[in-house]
Order: structure tokens, then C-alpha cells, then sequence
């Protein structure tokens, strides 16, 4: 499981949600705050390895809470979230912070020195 994020322009961030294979599941959706909280919106993608990913562009600045459905019933957390809180049905929601301070650095381009 891991979480990636890259910046983009205008405030926004692309964040690749990814969740190996697991057993006996044919479907699987991102349930979320950004997509408030629909089971149906935000399915992902099973690549060749069986994992499944999607990437959403998300508002920076902010965070956000999510989980994963399987089959339409069972409910994951991701291993990899940047944080968790409990939610109104005793068990805990993924966070992931696209707050400045949780973003990667940007990379520094090489800076060329004119002799």
C-alpha cells in the first residue's frame, strides 16, 4: 500500500491511491471526503500485478479522510495513510495530509554555472 503525491500548479495536488491484490476481491472503491464519501465515483484500476490503484487531483492546502470498499461491503484501511481518526462507526478513517508540510519537496533543478 502507499500513498504518492506530486504537486501540480494552481494549489492542486495529483495523489496516487494504491492497495495490493487481495483475496476473493473483484471490486474495489475509493470512498472519501473528496468524493463525499460516494461508494460508487471513485472505483480503481487493477493493474497487471493485481494491485489496484487510481489518482485523483485533489485541493492542497488541506486533509482529507477515506477509506477503501471491497465488493461493495467490506471496508479497508490503508496501511500507508498519513494519519488515522476514529469515525461514527467505531472503527477509524485513512487521513492523508496534502498540507505543504506533508508534500515532498520539489526537486531542485541543476543549476548551470556560466564559467
Amino acid at each position: 500500500m502507499m500513498i504518492t503525491k506530486r504537486k501540480l500548479g494552481r494549489g492542486k495536488v495529483r495523489v496516487t491511491f494504491s492497495m495490493p491484490a487481495i483475496e476473493n476481491v473483484a471490486q474495489l472503491n475509493l470512498v472519501g471526503d473528496f468524493n463525499n464519501w460516494s461508494v460508487a465515483e471513485t472505483p480503481m484500476q487493477q493493474g497487471p500485478d493485481a494491485a489496484w490503484s487510481v489518482a485523483l487531483s485533489l485541493e492542497g492546502g488541506r486533509d482529507y479522510q477515506y477509506r477503501y470498499l471491497a465488493n461493495g461491503s467490506q471496508w479497508h484501511n490503508d496501511w500507508a495513510a498519513d494519519a488515522y481518526l476514529p469515525n461514527e462507526f467505531g472503527s477509524d478513517n485513512s487521513v492523508v495530509s496534502l498540507k505543504d508540510s506533508a508534500l515532498p519537496a520539489p526537486k531542485k533543478a541543476a543549476s548551470k554555472k556560466k564559467a
